[in-house]
């Protein structure tokens, strides 16, 4: 058996004697697949491709669609955005420039305050350095060698950060050129091979998060492997920026948020038109899968948050206030209150599953930089259920909340993956409960034959979970739907029912919200949609068009009738050419358009109808649309 295997990008594998080196092996594949091969894994962990190999290593060569690729061009790339600020700016003091999810950037102190008309003269300077096809090599430094060399190079933050590394940490720095930086890898062979970048915007960035420490300059950027994938993404990204909820929000009159209430978003009269048709949805369906709707407190007393456990692992979210000298908080979830509706009353074995669901107005303490449109905000509404339950009812019941969830995202045609989150550092309850419940959620989206992955470490303090991840109409992901089961809070409240044998026994519990937040869901839609949303969620669903002040009054009458029939309408009654009402329609992203105009339409009940889009639908009696639109909002079509 060889002490050396090498798996290539096509699965084959290759193998070699004991103390060849990674550069050694590299040199002896034929020069396309080394144009390929981008990094390099070493038994399980990222590494450099000229690192030497021991005895048994295993190698798998890494291309750019793997993450490990990725993350190494780019992280090359953060380099080369550094070696060029440096020729351009040398007083610059370099801090960190790693590799992120979409892109690198690196964090800059330097007097030259940075414009974007900056970004373009880095980038022709980056071209520079790739066209130079600099080889990349690794060095390794004693502690006090690398101390005193980034002294020399006026580093002060390569120093600090050199200190800061444990005393047996290998200290390692990689050099390109004249440029050398400390690192710990891996990067791509020579720079040469980083052929397709763009740097994206400049922000502010304090010295390792700390508002105390001095404000950096941070440049983003992003990397590809080829110049198709990299204007491919670009224009996902102008497309996302059209998108944009904030902007389309403010645009079709959906939402605001205001000075004196940042995070608190106000929704507008077509904003909430959007809402009460996702909450009339939300009713139905949990009417059909058998939930009865309660509504709990905003403000529940500190006693109940320190039952719940919520006090000692989330107080810094939570806002708190004081009533008759004692302490209270405004909830940051819905489950405490939805335990205190089931201790209403004694509970036999008999009742059971108790399905309670709640629209529960929630608030958390989120930090101002965090805030972001409706996506991130400090009130937002939780489409919350809580099941209570006999243990062997578990995993039916489970199964059934799979089975709502499917329902839901299909109605908007939303794809999704699901991952299992295990137990945190943090969490509260025995290893055995733990795992009884890991099991259940495990068993019960395996039965539904739902691919999943195992997201280690990330479930709630009180449970582990399936978080739904959606995928919109641009590839993009969003965690949004959550299935948590919980048998310490139960414990905790020391909620009880009364068995087949007369006893008091524990229940099961079952937290889960599908939209999530609703306001987040409405955010996402408004995007996955680009605001043209379908004819029941949207605001305004039909425009009526008078070609002239003599048609108004048929206008009118046509909108009477189906605003009696809860179709919501508007008359463009203004005296504006037909083609500029119709182009303000188009823009508004009003489903369907009515032309009326002519004496022939009043006297036979025929208007000429438009979609969205553009499409002319032509004249057709003005009952026959009504009806069809009804039946199209009505069945959700």
């Amino acid at each position: 058996m060889a002490d050396v295997k090498i798996i290539l990008p096509d699965g084959s594998a290759k193998e070699y004697a004991a103390g060849t080196t990674l550069g050694e092996a590299v040199k002896q594949l034929s020069n396309s697949l080394a144009k390929k091969v981008l990094a390099a894994n070493v038994n399980g962990e990222l590494t450099d491709l000229r690192e030497e190999l021991v005895d048994g290593s295993e190698v798998a060569f890494l291309t750019f669609e793997e993450d490990g690729g990725k993350h190494t061009l780019r992280h090359t790339a953060s380099h080369i955005l550094a070696q060029a600020v440096k020729r351009l700016w040398p007083e610059a003091k370099l801090a960190i420039g790693p590799a992120i999810d979409k892109g690198f950037y690196y964090d800059i102190d330097m007097e030259h305050t940075l414009t974007p008309e900056d970004l373009g003269k880095i980038e022709k300077e980056m071209s520079r350095i790739v066209k130079e096809n600099l080889p990349i090599t690794k060095s390794v430094m004693s502690r006090q060698e690398a101390i005193e060399f980034f002294k020399s190079k006026n580093e002060d933050y390569k120093v600090e950060l050199i200190q800061d590394l444990p005393e047996d940490a290998v200290i390692s720095c990689y050099s390109q050129g004249d440029f050398i930086d400390l690192c710990a890898g891996p990067h791509v062979a020579s720079t040469g091979k980083v052929k397709a970048f763009k740097l994206q915007s400049i922000a502010g960035a304090y010295w390792r998060g700390d508002e105390k420490n001095k404000m950096l300059q941070r440049i983003y950027g992003t990397a590809f492997e080829k110049k198709e994938d990299l204007d491919a993404y670009l224009h996902l990204l102008e497309e996302a920026a059209k998108r944009d909820h904030r902007k389309l929000g403010k645009e079709l009159g959906l939402f605001v948020i205001k000075e004196e209430g940042p995070g608190f978003p106000f929704f507008l009269p077509k904003g909430m038109a959007l809402r009460n048709e996702l909450e009339n949805f939300w009713r139905e369906v949990h009417h059909e899968f058998d939930y009865e709707e309660i509504r709990t407190p905003i403000i529940l007393n500190k006693q109940l948050w320190e039952t719940s456990g919520h006090w000692f692992h989330y107080r810094e979210n939570m806002y708190t206030t004081i009533i008759d000298d004692e302490e209270y908080a405004i909830k940051p979830m819905n489950c405490p209150g939805g335990i205190l509706v089931y201790q209403n009353e004694m509970h036999s074995y008999r009742d059971f599953p108790l399905r309670y669901a709640e629209l529960g107005l929630v608030h958390r303490h989120e930090l101002s930089g965090a805030l972001h449109g409706l996506f991130r905000v400090r009130a937002f509404t939780q489409d919350d259920a809580h099941v209570f339950m006999l243990p062997d009812q578990m995993q039916s019941e489970l199964m059934k909340v799979i089975e709502l969830f499917d329902r839901i995202y299909s109605q908007f045609g939303l794809k999704y993956h699901v991952e299992l989150s295990t137990k945190p550092d943090n969490a509260m309850g025995d290893d055995a409960i733990w795992e009884a419940a890991t099991e259940a959620l495990r068993n019960a989206i395996e039965a539904k034959g739902i691919p999943y992955v195992i997201n280690p470490g990330d479930g709630a303090f009180y449970g582990p979970k399936l978080d739904y991840h959606i995928e919109d109409s641009l590839g993009r992901t969003w965690q949004c739907g959550t299935i948590q089961l919980d048998m310490n809070l139960p414990e905790r409240f020391q909620i009880d029912y009364v068995g087949e044998d007369g006893q008091k026994h524990r229940p099961i519990m079952i937290h889960r919200a599908c939209f999530g937040s609703m306001e987040r869901f409405i955010g996402i839609l408004t995007e996955h949609y680009a605001g043209a949303f379908p004819t029941w969620m949207a605001p305004v669903q039909v425009k009526i068009l008078p070609i002239s002040e003599k048609h108004v009054e048929y206008a009118k009458e046509l909108a009477k009738q189906m605003h009696r029939d809860y179709v919501r309408v508007e008359v463009d009654d203004r005296s504006e050419k037909i083609g500029y009402k119709i182009r303000q329609a188009q823009m508004a992203k009003v489903p369907y358009m009515l032309v009326v105009g002519g004496d022939k339409e009043v006297e036979e009940g025929t208007v000429n109808v438009r979609k969205h889009g553009g499409d002319e639908l032509g004249s057709v009696p003005f009952e026959e649309f009504f009806n069809a639109i009804k039946i199209e909002i009505k069945e959700r079509n």
